[in-house]
């Protein structure tokens, strides 16, 4: 007798959000990628449809960044010209979106102008054809003034903005209501916070279908575990029907695995640790695939190996077996 499998009945499913827009749509993508959808856990295909796979978008910054030499040398030849570099993302590291941080705006860092952010988003727009997110540098007062003005330099392509957080989420969520773009809500890793937040943002008449949750994940060896739980309550809580927990999750998995001291201290070191460079992209690509099974449907990655490796495994767990 063949092996019987307990299935879960699962009343909802995760909202779907659409990236980018195409020339018939008002931009000049050339596809739009949907994600969500998911009305199971996790690639579990025997219990609920899981229309879309989890993709991977490629960080991009719009000045040369203090990276990890491993890193860096991936990008050597283009990290001057966000443009250039976004274009070797999708081209030659297969990238399905692009990750546009704007890490020159920082009034403590280059301090570049509000014009020249923009200029800097129009440069990747016109050098590939994928969806773009674009996130601030962090600082609430320059964010304000630089995302503003991309969303309205960028009005019709339908970006992924952010960040909104509690304390500062109106003013990017009016922008991204007047010139149609969707909106990442970030929470510092709390289940109740991020659902308030989503109330908040639709409050402000922004469609739950134009959110994605960031729940400020942690790495590999650095609150990954915490970071699983919430984001494995969030994803049954929008199977159980909860419209503010149904959003899909997006996780900065570049910038946290590579900021880890495992990730990047030197052989002489830590001789027993192995290579530098293996040891980075593993801690990277053990980071997505953990979030990957825990509900992430959108990567924020760096290193292009972690990349193939991440998305290799994605494929194969999109694999529906017959049950």
């Amino acid at each position: 007798m063949p092996l019987q499998l307990l299935k879960e009945k699962n009343r909802a499913a995760v909202q779907k959000v659409t990236l980018g827009a195409t020339k018939e749509e008002g931009g000049t993508r050339t596809h739009t990628i949907t994600i969500g959808g998911d009305a199971a856990l996790p690639f579990h295909h025997f219990e609920g449809e899981i229309p879309h796979r989890p993709v991977v978008a490629m960080e991009v910054q719009d000045i040369e960044p203090d990276w990890p030499d491993a890193l860096k040398k991936c990008f050597v030849d283009v990290m001057k010209e966000p443009g250039r570099w976004a274009e070797k993302c999708v081209k030659e590291y297969g990238a399905d979106l692009i990750y546009l941080k704007l890490d020159g705006a920082d009034p403590e860092g280059a301090n570049r102008s509000v014009e020249d952010c923009v200029a800097a988003v129009k440069e990747v727009l016109q050098a590939v054809g994928v969806p773009l997110i674009v996130v601030g540098c962090g600082d609430a007062e320059k964010d304000k003034e630089v995302l503003e003005a991309v969303a309205e330099a960028a009005a019709g392509e339908n970006l992924l903005l952010g960040n909104a957080e509690q304390d500062n989420y109106k003013s990017l969520t009016a922008a991204c209501l007047v010139h149609k773009h969707n909106i990442i809500a970030r929470s510092p890793l709390d289940i109740n916070i991020c659902k308030q937040l989503n109330i908040l943002i639709t409050e402000m008449n922004m469609p739950p279908n134009r959110i994605v949750i960031d729940p400020s994940i942690g790495s590999l060896g650095y609150g990954i575990e915490y970071a699983y739980s919430i984001m494995e309550r969030t994803r049954l809580g929008a199977l159980q029907g909860d419209k503010m927990l149904s959003m899909p999750v997006l996780c900065t998995v570049g910038y946290e695995a590579w900021r880890t001291k495992e990730a990047v201290a030197p052989v002489s070191d830590f001789p027993g640790w192995g290579d530098t460079e293996e040891r980075g992209i593993l801690w990277e690509a053990v980071t997505a695939t953990a979030l990957l099974q825990a509900g992430a449907h959108l990567l924020l990655m760096r290193h292009p190996k972690a990349v193939a490796l991440v998305k290799e495994n994605i494929e194969k767990l999109m694999v529906s077996n017959a049950y």
